[in-house]
């Protein structure tokens, strides 16, 4: 044969095959285009059953970029197929039902080779056939129109879980059901979070499974009630209807059983017992996982300087699990303004705080013999106290403004969020907290560091008590055992004590003393 038509031969099918592969390629990108174009709700027959080991899966007939097909992805697809199978084996899900993945196309995927051919992801970014469009704080589907929702790990990665978790729990129907995978919620306390997130749904089951990593996660499965079902909002706080009638949960039992003991003797030296004990204090952060909460919140009520506790102590060695707190600097006292202004994360309320909005007279309180010296430190007048209709020391009188503390907590915060409270208030104190209790904003608080003011000894002058507070060690003891009794996580570190509460007792003035313990609350075990 001649090489000349041989060679024209082989040119015209290299050309053929070109062509072929060329419009193969458009056909597929139409095919996208139109998949992509539908409602927001793509649905994509499923075809052709394929097995893999124990479990019959469906092959998927989606389009998918390159990236879907590399084995870390096949992996993962893998991986969330075995833990959906489950579910429904159990009849939770079903071929019909419509679902939305909150933690990737694999997760879609996984469903699809399930048999459940409506299934799709949500990320910022829409991808088709799996992946629409969507955020964190608004998924793009309506309310109660979703049979069933996958987290995934996505309340792990939120930068907002409890956006995301209201936006699950709003597109969900009444009996749907919602499955979470989380690193944490591994103890009561982050549990009872995760459940405080998702008010309208019932934790049905929780159990500990193997991570793609060989990590250990814990699935919970949950269902949504009917509206006539979903708690009422008398518990709730930030703007709902209040009650002073809280509960003690298993998640702050178990963290009491872990406090270290009181400090049952007045110790003769409390600067010495303060020093000793301080590293003794066990932190609630800890002790529990403090994730799942909407915002994290630090409240100074006596600040005094940033540097007195806010910049020296908070932010400095208090643990935050790398989350970032609002603080409120609470202080009357107008020598310590100033420096607050320059502070950024810092909310300062310049007031006294109070059991209702008024003027209060506060006798300038500050140490004996200190007052040129706190003058010379540039500290201001010094600590402050309302007077009782006459002086004590003989110091200055001035007129302040105080405010309703237990309402405006109730206003600024939920029990969806961590709160941790420092009060050093010169004997309010034995005012302040049984206005919490009775108002129940108390239930808004989850640590509480509180310094109890009494007659302590005089580090100058040695068996000579202090003539600044009546209350006496006994006192403070009584009110720190009853704290404990009411489910209060509470450490002693000599003059200061911290607790972790979500109740505190009230103390009506000396020599009527009333006391109360909250009611228990049943919770699901892990």
């Amino acid at each position: 044969m001649d090489p000349a038509p041989r060679r024209c031969s082989l040119l015209k099918r290299a050309l053929l095959l070109a062509v072929a592969a060329l419009a193969l390629r458009l056909l597929y990108g139409a095919f996208l285009s139109v998949a992509g174009a539908g409602a927001t709700w793509p649905l994509h027959p499923a075809s052709a059953v394929v097995g893999l080991t124990s479990r019959t899966y469906v092959q998927a007939d989606v389009g998918a970029p390159e990236a879907w097909r590399s084995r870390d992805w096949r992996k993962a697809v893998d991986y969330h197929a075995a833990v959906l199978a489950a579910h429904l084996t159990d009849g939770v899900l079903a071929p019909a039902s419509r679902a939305v993945c909150l933690g990737g196309a694999q997760e879609a995927l996984a469903l699809r080779e399930l048999g459940v051919s409506g299934a799709v992801a949500v990320a910022k970014k829409r991808s088709p056939p799996l992946v629409v469009s969507g955020d964190e704080r608004r998924l793009p589907f309506g309310d109660s129109s979703v049979d069933f929702v996958y987290t995934g790990r996505a309340l792990d990665s939120a930068k907002r879980p409890s956006d995301l978790a209201a936006e699950a729990a709003r597109i969900l129907k009444p009996e749907g059901h919602l499955v979470v995978l989380t690193s944490s919620a591994g103890d009561a306390y982050s549990l009872r979070s995760i459940q405080a997130l998702l008010r309208s749904l019932r934790l049905v089951r929780s159990r500990e499974i193997s991570g793609p990593d060989d990590s250990t996660l814990r699935e919970l499965l949950f269902r949504k009630l009917f509206h006539d079902d979903t708690p009422t909002s008398s518990s709730s706080f930030g703007g709902n209807s209040v009650t002073n009638n809280c509960t003690i949960g298993d998640h702050k039992l178990q963290l009491l059983m872990r406090a270290e003991p009181l400090i049952q003797e007045e110790p003769r030296k409390p600067w010495i017992t303060l020093k000793r004990n301080i590293k003794n204090i066990k932190y609630l952060p800890a002790l529990a996982d403090i994730s799942f909460k909407r915002q994290y919140v630090y409240i100074d009520v006596g600040a005094r300087s940033y540097g007195s506790s806010i910049g020296s102590w908070f932010r400095k060695q208090y643990p935050k699990q790398n989350h970032t707190f609002q603080v409120f600097a609470i202080e009357a006292d107008p020598a310590f303004h100033p420096e607050y202004a320059a502070k950024k994360g810092v909310t300062l309320l310049p007031y006294a705080a109070w059991v209702k909005n008024e003027t209060l007279k506060f006798e300038i309180n500050g140490d004996p013999g200190k007052e040129e010296e706190a003058k010379a430190n540039g500290r201001g007048m010094g600590r402050i106290r309302p007077t009782a209709g006459k002086k004590i020391s003989g110091g200055e009188v001035r007129s302040v403004p105080a405010f309703d503390f237990a309402e405006w907590l109730k206003q600024t915060v939920s029990q969806q969020d961590y709160v941790v409270m420092k009060m050093d208030v010169e004997g309010t104190e034995f005012d302040l907290i049984p206005r919490l209790f009775d108002t129940g904003a108390i239930c808004l608080i989850d640590e509480l560091f509180l310094e109890c003011h009494y007659n302590r000894w005089q580090k100058c002058c040695p068996g000579e008590r202090s003539p600044k507070y009546e209350n006496t060690y006994e006192e403070c003891l009584e009110l720190f055992s009853s704290l404990r009794e009411s489910g209060v996580l509470l450490t002693s570190t000599g003059e200061k004590i911290s607790t972790s509460s979500n109740a505190l007792v009230s103390e009506t003035g000396k020599g009527s003393r009333q006391q109360h313990k909250l009611p228990r609350e049943a919770e699901p075990h892990l």
